[in-house]
């Protein structure tokens, strides 16, 4: 089937669902990275001395929906704008914008952060640069930090959180990225992954200690199918190292042991609590099957693992010329796009993920199964 056909009877079906059903989510809490960023990035980045560049507050970011940047890094709504549409929510805005009422929700996500603190890669000497301090640690304090202003009016926060969704993630991308661009091994990015799984459960936990009910945990992307890794990991010249759809399987392979971990540690937190709904959500299959989509003529799409929006290059992302820079152009239609700018997705792609999420098949249970009950 056309990707383009797939994707707008998933926007058409979504228009069909539940919206202000007092029985369902009256607010939502994210934490994560720059998948679901609204605009903390941005913020953080500007308060850095000497300020961090950043190029995703520009056009043509926001283009698709907005049509202005809003520090989210898509040509328009993500994940989280999706799930919040389908609950008669408001889309979440960034926690640093300090607004007055978080009643409904808010979202603590940074771009680039990591689920083992900062300072490990900075003592490590992983990265050669300084990191902001947005780890998911510093997030839940965050969250801690506003209990008092979300929790206002109600009987103490386990009562105002009963009714809240609460994302832990996706967290690990950024973690695994700092290791492998330090040049290290397979095995070595692999021996990280107990640790990034096992902070992300202590989050889940100490969440669900303070009252939360309803807890949604997504899994790593397949970030060896990104045109960013692909480009920059061009020059090794491995082309063994390449699956059958061009992307690089050595990276998948960490994505999916960390999957198969962060799954199976769930699995173990729902029997310690067996009150709470804690859902593992795919964030794997439904960018495979993206890619997998053929085009309008029925071959595989050539643009599948290309970016919409870049400089240029086999798979348009060019270091120099990255989207929101100058020299950087978008294509005239994302939604046949499955990446945005390399790293980041498509309004089009994040709407597929949130469909998934919410009726299946891309989360375990999903968020709408049994609600109301």
């Amino acid at each position: 089937m056309d990707l383009t056909l797939v994707l707008s009877i998933l926007f058409l079906s979504c228009l069909h669902g539940v919206s202000s059903d007092p029985r369902y989510f009256t607010s939502l809490f994210t934490l994560g990275d720059s998948y679901i960023d609204a605009g903390n990035f941005v913020i953080m980045a500007a308060r850095m001395v000497p300020p961090v560049p950043v190029w995703h507050d520009k056009p043509p970011y926001g283009m698709t929906f907005f049509g202005y940047p809003t520090g989210r890094l898509s040509d328009g709504r993500i994940i989280t704008d999706f799930i919040a549409e389908q609950f008669g929510l408001p889309l979440l805005q960034a926690s640093l914008l300090n607004i007055s009422d978080v009643s409904k929700g808010v979202d603590f996500a940074v771009g680039g952060a990591t689920a083992i603190d900062v300072d490990f890669y900075e003592r490590n000497k992983l990265v050669q640069f300084k990191l902001l301090n947005n780890s998911l640690s510093v997030q839940l304090g965050w969250l801690e930090e506003l209990k008092p202003s979300i929790c206002k009016a109600k009987k103490g926060c386990r009562g105002c959180f009963s009714k809240a969704l609460f994302f832990v993630g996706e967290f690990g991308v950024n973690d695994y990225n700092f290791v492998w661009s330090a040049g290290k091994t397979e095995d070595e990015v692999m021996s990280h992954v107990p640790i990034v799984v096992e902070n992300i459960v202590r989050a889940v936990e100490r969440l669900i200690n303070g009252g939360a009910i309803h807890v949604l945990v997504p899994g790593n992307p397949p970030n060896g199918c990104s045109p960013t890794i692909l480009t920059l990991r061009s020059s090794l010249n491995q082309t063994g190292n390449y699956d059958y759809m061009g992307c690089l399987s050595d990276i998948n392979r960490v994505a999916m042991h960390h999957n198969s971990m962060l799954n199976a540690s769930i699995g173990a937190l729902r029997g310690k609590y067996p009150h709470a709904r804690i859902m593992f959500a795919d964030f794997y299959e439904p960018i495979i099957t993206l890619l997998q989509s053929p085009n309008q003529s029925g071959d595989v799409n050539a643009d599948a693992l290309r970016a919409c929006c870049g400089g240029g290059g086999e798979y348009n992302w060019n270091a120099s010329a990255i989207c929101g820079m100058p020299g950087a152009t978008a294509c005239n239609d994302p939604s046949t796009f499955v990446s945005w700018d390399g790293v980041h997705y498509t309004e089009a792609t994040y709407r597929y993920i949130a469909e998934g999420w919410l009726h299946g098949p891309f989360a375990d249970p999903p968020i709408l199964s049994e609600m109301g009950h």
